[in-house]
């Protein structure tokens, strides 16, 4: 039997080897195929990574032959040999997964060097500062990734160099200072693991190749999977690449650029350059750099073979691009090449434009977007018209207002937010380390660093406010301080930044509403020609219902009316109705009630004229509108150890009385919905009244109300039958009474497994069926969702037990089966049947995947979600759509 080829040359590949290349090989081996200038070079598959992982030393024993075979062929166009004395070809060791993963995995540069290989290289190129230079870094790198050294502790030994010698900056050093700073390192080598460095070449190539493939599962990156949904299963290629060097003098340098802004999608160079340095100093925020459009000023014939390059990269993708790039004495090389992460706003920009200018169709614009950035693009800004004291301005990374507490590590970060504090989290720089406290803040500000370190790349990709860059802070990590300007910030006090402008205030600003784009209107009028399904939202108040309609909802798929009964105003009115021992007392609480939901439904049918609004009848256990059991019966036991008022211990007694008779043992499965409704139908009554008082108004006033009237928790089709005649009974008194005529509907929700199963009985009664998929979720796992996601729901997701929260993803194969027989059976029994999701399912992507294809009407979900659930429907259905194609 053949055995597998791990190793694959850059020239063996393509952009279509994704899969077991990585995206940074498939990436080089695709702009090698198109006579791009990429240094040579060979990839590991990515399934070398799983299989190490599973074999340990047993198959790098394996891999080595292949190895040695891959760099024999580099050393031939190259036409040097690694680590060679007098003239070396050093290498670049690199990650690269086939899903981005940027700053998660390991990288070492200029292996190959040793204390014999560093003189050739000085002899080879008349620049012994050059070779130190680039030995030093070496060390730092493999003594960081491969042999597990602390950074900080290199860090400190060139600090101490630079401090004798009088250097301000590295590039200060000379050659004589960096064999210095070379013989520190070693000596620390040797100290923190008892060996001295690595001399051997091909010893560094299989250290640092092992590493890489460590790295897949260091904790940075199994928390970067897990945010990302990213399967671990994947592992990451390695890229061996011969090195080409920015750290040549004043005409190299190496930098990053984005074929277009990734803040706001402008067609224009973006990106950073740094003269006479290396690829880490940029994205590790060392040293603050250039814009990239310096580089037109200081070498022109190598900018303009970089805005060729961009374009002709752009065009040949179809997407923006994110590029690597060192320049060499003037000489320009390609490192890496991506699709380029981007801003919400971005990214709306960048698919109109590009659909615009032909280089992607319509669809492909909408495929392109993101929904869950959507909701980002809604994020709020800071009020530029509020006073506020300014503080510093940096390079304004990622847009959107964060104001917080100022924490100084990841840590704090991560347990203050846990604990529901909103958290600025404020570093020099930022690690790969730190993503958990950049998950936990509100927004992220360091003092070093340039557009694309690694705090702007995360938090962008997060949709999170960030700036970076800003040098007039001081920060003192010790005290926990920073000091700006005669301020002096602790670590607890409040600050707020604007991530649009770069701009920093003491303490908490105003923040104001977005405005949405024209290409964002445009990209969403796409998006509704191609999707099938309908997009409602669930609105409580007028307000949710206006914002909802803005945002593109074609009508209130829930509107919840105990909600309204919750209003301070209306609570003691409420626990009057619920503490009534007659029938009289509850009427007259009632009636007190009747005028205040009519105004609400009034409210909310005017907002949606002409669209259907779906009002769910009281559904909650009356219970949660009294006073809390246990805090109850510890005020009665206090007043009458104080001996307090007669009235009032009479009062809190009755009160606790009542709760106790109320009190139940399973509240979500008990004395709710439906249930309250047929026990006591006057509140339903009085519900169906107000809103068919509401819409006779609305219709002697020329506003088209359209109001279906929802029963909840209905699980055997004689409950629905029930209620259907108590609300055609009110809807029939309210006609004759005001000699209006109007149109209504009645449905159901589903909520319970014998509802789904019975759906064809039901259907019988039902002109519309609303699932909802919370409670469907519950009563079908038997989880209590409080209970579920506090004891032990995070432990099934660790274990993997469960792939995803059936709580935010709907449970295609359970829940969800529930749902597609629902529907089949209801129009088996009812052809015309409207089928509807008003659960949180209904604004999640995924779920919304599902309902494509399982035969319901519409979604329903949460004003601001609504254009995502509008994306994400058009994006499913262009997916069906291509599906059915290709089985054709």
């Amino acid at each position: 039997m053949e055995s597998r080829k791990w190793i694959y040359a850059f020239e063996e590949g393509r952009a279509g080897m994704r899969d077991i290349l990585g995206g940074k090989g498939a990436a080089l081996a695709e702009m090698t195929s198109i006579g791009l200038p990429v240094p040579p070079g060979f990839t590991i598959i990515a399934p070398a990574c799983i299989e190490f992982t599973r074999r340990g030393e047993a198959f790098m024993k394996e891999l080595e032959a292949p190895l040695w075979a891959a760099l024999a062929q580099l050393e031939a166009k190259a036409g040097r040999r690694l680590g060679d004395a007098d003239d070396p070809l050093l290498v670049s060791v690199r990650s690269g997964a086939a899903v981005s993963m940027p700053g998660m995995m390991d990288t070492v540069l200029n292996l190959g060097l040793n204390d014999r290989s560093v003189e050739g290289l000085a002899r080879t190129t008349g620049d012994a500062r050059f070779a130190f230079d680039s030995y030093r870094r070496f060390i730092q790198m493999f003594g960081d990734v491969v042999m597990g050294i602390d950074h900080d502790l290199f860090e400190d030994i060139l600090e101490r160099v630079k401090r004798e010698r009088g250097a301000r900056l590295d590039t200060d050093l000379d050659a004589a200072a960096l064999e210095a700073v070379i013989a520190g390192y070693k000596e620390l080598v040797e100290r923190e693991t008892g060996r001295s460095f690595p001399q051997d070449p091909k010893e560094q190539l299989l250290l640092a190749v092992r590493a890489v493939f460590n790295s897949w599962n260091n904790e940075r990156a199994i928390v970067y999977r897990r945010l990302n949904k990213i399967p671990d299963d994947l592992g990451t290629a390695v890229n061996v690449q011969a090195m080409v060097f920015g750290n040549r003098g004043p005409t190299s340098g190496t930098g990053v650029v984005f074929t277009r802004d990734p803040n706001t999608g402008e067609r224009v160079l973006y990106g950073e350059y740094l003269p006479n340095a290396q690829g880490e100093d940029v994205v590790a925020g060392i040293r603050t750099p250039l814009p990239v459009s310096e580089l037109r000023d200081r070498q022109p014939d190598t900018y303009r073979q970089l805005e060729e390059t961009c374009a002709l990269l752009e065009r040949h993708y179809g997407d923006m691009q994110d590029i690597e790039f060192t320049v060499q004495e003037g000489r320009l090389y390609l490192l890496q090449t991506r699709s380029a992460k981007r801003a919400p706003r971005a990214a709306v920009r960048v698919a109109h434009d590009m659909a615009v200018e032909g280089l992607i169709t319509r669809e492909e614009a909408v495929l392109r977007v993101n929904p869950e950035d959507i909701v980002r693009l809604l994020h709020r800004n800071v009020d530029r018209t509020a006073p506020k004291t300014f503080l510093a301005k940096g390079l304004p990374a990622s847009p959107g207002a964060a104001s917080g507490k100022v924490v100084f590590d990841a840590d704090t970060a991560e347990r203050l937010g846990r604990e529901g504090e909103k958290v600025i989290l404020v570093r020099p720089q930022t690690t790969p380390d730190d993503i958990h406290g950049i998950v936990a803040a509100q927004g992220v500000l360091t003092s070093r660093g340039g557009m694309t370190c690694h705090a702007a790349i995360v938090a962008r990709g997060m949709g999170k406010p960030c700036i970076v860059g800003c040098e007039a802070l001081a920060i003192d990590l010790k005290d926990r301080v920073f000091r700006v300007g005669g301020h002096v910030v602790r670590e607890g006090d409040v600050i707020t930044f604007d991530g649009a402008l770069g701009e920093v205030y003491l303490g908490e600003v105003p923040s104001v509403e977005p405005e949405l784009s024209k290409e964002f209107q445009t990209l969403m009028a796409w998006a509704d020609e191609f999707r099938t399904l309908g997009v409602h939202a669930n609105a409580d108040t007028p307000e949710d219902a206006r914002r909802a309609r803005e945002l593109g909802a074609e009508g209130v798929g829930l509107c919840r009316t105990e909600h309204m009964f919750m209003a301070q105003d209306r609570l003691p009115v409420v626990q009057a109705m619920i503490m009534a021992e007659t029938e009289d007392e509850r009427a007259r609480a009632l009636e007190k009630l009747l005028p205040m939901q009519q105004g609400d439904f009034e409210g909310i049918l005017e907002a949606m004229e002409g669209l259907p609004v779906t009002i769910r009848l009281l559904d909650p256990p009356l219970h949660e509108f009294l006073p809390d059991l246990e805090e109850l019966a510890v005020e009665v036991a206090e007043l009458r150890l104080r001996g307090g008022d007669p009235q009032a211990l009479r009062e809190k007694e009755e009160l606790l009385r009542k709760v106790r008779v109320l009190h139940e043992a399973n509240p979500m499965l008990g004395h709710r919905g439906v249930r309250l409704g047929i026990t006591m139908p006057e509140v339903y009554a009085m519900q169906a009244r107000a809103i068919f008082q509401a819409t006779v108004n609305l219709l002697k006033r020329g506003v088209d109300a359209r109001p279906e009237v929802m029963i909840p928790l209905v699980g055997h089709v004689n409950e629905l039958k029930k209620m259907r005649e108590l609300v055609e009974k009110v809807a029939d008194d309210v006609r004759r009474e005001s000699g209006v005529d109007f149109h209504y509907r009645i449905g159901t929700m589903i909520e319970v497994p014998r509802a789904a199963l019975t759906a064809d009985e039901i259907a019988t009664e039902a002109e519309f069926f609303s699932f909802g998929t919370n409670d469907l979720t519950q009563t079908t796992f038997g989880f209590s969702r409080d209970d579920a996601e506090a004891k032990f729901l995070h432990h099934y997701l660790h274990e993997k037990l469960l792939k995803e929260n059936p709580f935010a993803v709907i449970d295609a194969e359970g829940v969800g089966q529930l749902v597609r027989l629902a529907v089949e059976k209801g129009r088996r029994t009812r052809p015309d049947l409207t089928a509807g999701v008003c659960g949180e399912h209904g604004g999640d992507p995924d779920s919304i995947a599902f309902f494509q294809t399982a035969g319901v009407d519409y979604v329903s979900c949460s004003p601001f979600r609504v254009p995502i659930a509008r994306l994400a429907a058009a994006q499913a259905a262009l997916r069906e759509r291509k599906k059915a194609g290709a089985a054709v």
